[in-house]
């Protein structure tokens, strides 16, 4: 039934007319992208050079259904392949996601909307500039790329058999190069900026931690200084950093993403870790558990140069809002620290979510800051648990987010709003605020999660 399911996904007489366009159209899309994210004209003419044909184009969006049906069964045979295959790459990607799907699901869903696009890339410029920023401080290098294709390939023919034919494997071919050569041009792109950088660097670079600090129940704050005691970069305000650190219970390094916690400054890169317990039938991090209980004051964890996508308009004049549910408040401190350090006087709200006090980290922190700029800052905080809070003092509202309550703090004439969080909470969030008019375009949004 499954390779009848599949055969049946591949007749030719159930492709979309739509994935016909011609190979000219489809690269005028893929420029575009690829303008969107600043690649070279270098770049732009290799990509060029190789352009997918019409029928390879109608080829690979004919299998967008099946991607859609049966993606996580074939990238989750792609990651074990490749992995057995070459485990050094275990160094590199994230074994606790391997354990829990996430990965594979990500990879999955990245698949299925390139395949579903593959006529129209332009649409795809964020999610791929976002790939590009994640890759990047993961050190990722363009001699992966060929095992990745390789694998990922071999893992397509060998879940589908017969279902999928040689024509269509030649087609994905050149798809899965087209957007390789993008992605390997927007990330030596960013590895230039980064190492070029006033205070920025190549590749990993060791830190000291010259200081731990309990946030809250569950999130402790590092405070990393180089080793060379060089100086630093000044990054933008909601980027983020790969921390890298041998995991003796996996028998690898394991490298994990955390935003920058604090301002620019010219001393440390702070960032606020939550410790993930197990729950339900996720198993606990690794790292972070490593982070809060085995690393301590004077140990050196490498550290990649700051990346990201996700950061504060600093020459905007407009109100801002920023919103966040649990550990997703650590992009948004940074964005607060630098806008009341810089004085810049534009209105800022900031609402954030937790489950209970115990867990809301940097309270004391916002009780500070608001009371020497109550000109400008304010506050709305929410828990779902009040036991042992003060209203008013700890908390201002009970439950979850509501825009309608609090609509005269947040719903300001060119408010941008800054969302960060889980994926739920988001979109939620982000419903709300379009429910009351909210352009699309002032909303932005980064989520805590796994990237392909």
């Amino acid at each position: 039934m499954f390779r009848q399911s599949l055969t049946r996904v591949l007749t030719p007489s159930l492709i979309s007319t739509s994935a016909s366009s011609s190979s000219s159209t489809s690269y005028a899309a893929t420029r575009t992208m690829m303008m969107m994210m600043g690649l070279t004209t270098r770049t732009r003419m290799m990509v060029r050079s190789m352009a997918m044909t019409s029928e390879q184009i109608r080829l690979v969006k004919a299998t967008a259904p099946v991607f859609q049906e049966h993606g996580k069964t074939i990238t989750t045979h792609f990651y074990k392949r490749m992995l057995n295959n070459h485990p050094e790459l275990k160094n590199v990607f994230n074994l606790a996601h391997q354990e829990t799907g996430a990965q594979p699901t990500a990879l999955a869903n990245a698949v299925f909307a390139y395949a579903a696009n593959i006529d129209n890339l332009g649409a795809l410029g964020k999610p791929v500039s976002l790939i590009a920023h994640k890759h990047a401080s993961l050190q990722i290098s363009p001699s992966q790329y060929p095992i990745v294709g390789k694998n990922l390939l071999a893992s397509v023919k060998e879940v589908l058999g017969d279902a999928v034919d040689q024509p269509t494997m030649d087609a994905w071919a050149v798809a899965y190069q087209q957007l390789a050569d993008i992605l390997i041009g927007a990330e030596a792109s960013l590895y230039k900026q980064a190492a070029e950088a006033q205070g920025g660097w190549a590749g990993w670079r060791p830190f000291v931690v010259a200081r731990k600090e309990v946030e809250s129940d569950e999130i402790i704050s590092f405070y990393l200084e180089p080793a060379d005691h060089g100086k630093l970069p000044t990054y933008k305000p909601g980027q983020f950093i790969s921390v890298k650190q041998f995991v003796p219970e996996l028998g690898y390094e394991q490298p994990r993403q955390y935003s920058l916690s604090s301002a620019p400054n010219e001393k440390y890169l702070r960032v606020s870790v939550k410790r993930e317990m197990a729950e339900k039938e996720r198993p606990a991090g690794k790292m972070s558990n490593l982070l809060h209980a085995d690393v301590k004051l004077g140990m050196q964890i490498d550290v990649s140069p700051p990346f990201g996508d996700f950061y504060l308009d600093l020459d905007a004049t407009t109100p801002v809002v920023l919103i966040s549910g649990g550990v997703g408040l650590t992009p948004m401190i940074s964005m607060l620290d630098t806008l009341t350090q810089q004085g810049a006087k534009r209105k800022v709200t900031f609402v954030h979510a937790a489950r209970n006090k115990r867990v809301h980290a940097m309270r004391k922190y916002l009780k500070d800051v608001v009371a020497k700029n109550s000109s400008f800052v304010s506050t709305s905080i929410w828990y779902e648990d009040t036991t042992d809070a003060i209203a008013n003092v700890d908390y201002t509202n009970q439950g979850r987010i509501t825009i309608e309550a609090i609509q005269d703090q947040v719903l300001l004439p060119g408010a941008h709003y800054y969302i960060c969080g889980p994926l739920a909470f988001m979109q939620d969030v982000e419903n709300q605020l379009a429910a009351k008019g909210v352009a699309k375009g002032n909303m932005h949004n980064e989520a805590f999660g796994v990237a392909a």
